[in-house]
């Protein structure tokens, strides 16, 4: 059987966009390993093969910007709307080459997470663009000041064409897209047990474990200096810039996920981002958010993690000045006495199948 192509257009902001659509295509996969995905994303391919789990391509294109940072608790508007604009001027050679390579390759379907102008495409393609995300890059945007409103426009033009959306947990009300449903949490689960993870790093089970994990851009002036207040823990951390400290770990991103260390930690320590905080509830694992300004997003999720997950919430200041008492403090239960719907994978993967089956 000839291999079914699906192109896989994830946002060019950060890994997470990448890494929830991975965990959506592996359950696809897992219904029929005959589809062959796409990735067009500029995310390294090691990601990819961190997180696909089985045949794929990987077409290095920027379908989108996203928001310029200098970190992941940080953002340059100035730098984001001089980027924003140099993309609309280009946008209209980027969508015909990228409808020709679709009509070159067969493929049948778009699935986006959430470029707008992965709808363009489709339509230039001839073929249909759903999406799946819990926020639109308008949304974000909007609340950038003037300047930014006529992009906003277009974007909210462009997220009008797309025909089906699975909307994620955690939404805004994503008023440009008119064909909405809403799906369970997506995200990737860990591939070992805690034991397995402490015997592989050579850590101490005895030991409490803090991972900490600010995303694909790390975080600036993160202050090390406070894991002295904390020699009988354990520290781990993605970031090669770190200090060597006796006890702190730096972990091979190309080896491991944050999620794969996850089952062995007390705590999580973060920014809010969905990824990070879907992998920490799907595994039950405490997380510690640091509160961002400047995406409008952030307390969608962190309300998010108040009702659904063991949890506190930080102010800056209290993460890059205080004295982190706070890992030595007992988490607060989640707020909400419903279970959050975890079936997000399956869901559009069961729709994509039935689509492709046709």
């Amino acid at each position: 059987m000839n291999p079914v192509p699906l192109y896989v257009a994830a946002t060019a902001h950060g890994f997470g966009h990448v890494t929830r659509l991975a965990a959506v295509v592996n359950a696809l996969l897992r219904r029929d390993p005959h589809v062959l995905p796409i990735f067009v994303t500029p995310a390294p391919r090691w990601l990819l093969e961190r997180y696909v789990e089985g045949k794929f391509l990987h077409r290095p294109r920027a379908l989108d910007v996203g928001v310029v940072q200098p970190d992941g608790l940080q953002a340059d508007l100035p730098a984001t709307l001089a980027a924003l604009k140099a993309f609309q001027a280009g946008a209209a050679d980027l969508i015909r080459e990228e409808a020709e390579f679709i009509r070159s390759q067969g493929v049948p379907l778009i699935l986006a997470d959430v470029p707008p102008i992965a709808t363009a495409i489709a339509e230039a393609a001839g073929i249909p663009c759903w999406m799946a995300s819990n926020f639109g890059w308008d949304f974000i945007y909007q609340d950038y000041g003037p300047q930014f409103q006529p992009l906003v426009a277009w974007i909210r033009e462009l997220y009008g064409r797309c025909q089906r959306l699975f909307r994620l947990p955690f939404a805004e009300p994503m008023a440009a897209f008119p064909h909405q449903e809403a799906v369970g949490l997506t995200g990737s689960d860990p591939r070992y047990s805690g034991e397995e993870v402490a015997r592989r790093l050579g850590l101490e089970r005895e030991r409490p474990t803090v991972l900490l994990t600010f995303g694909g851009l790390g975080l600036q002036g993160l202050p090390y200096e406070r894991l002295a207040d904390f020699p009988d823990w354990q520290f781990l951390t993605f970031d090669p810039k770190a200090p060597a400290l006796p006890n702190l770990q730096i972990l091979d991103g190309q080896v491991w996920r944050p999620v794969d260390v996850m089952p062995l930690c007390r705590w999580v320590v973060s920014k809010p981002g969905y990824g990070t905080l879907a992998e920490a509830l799907r595994c039950g694992t405490p997380m510690a958010c640091v509160n961002r300004s400047g995406f409008a997003e952030s307390p969608l999720l962190v309300e998010g993690l108040r009702r659904y997950g063991w949890h506190r919430i930080l102010s800056p200041e209290e993460f890059f000045a205080g004295s982190w008492d706070f890992l030595r403090d007992p988490p607060y239960p989640p707020q909400a006495s419903e279970k959050l719907d975890r079936g997000g994978n399956e869901a559009i993967a069961a729709a994509i199948a039935a689509f492709l089956r046709r």
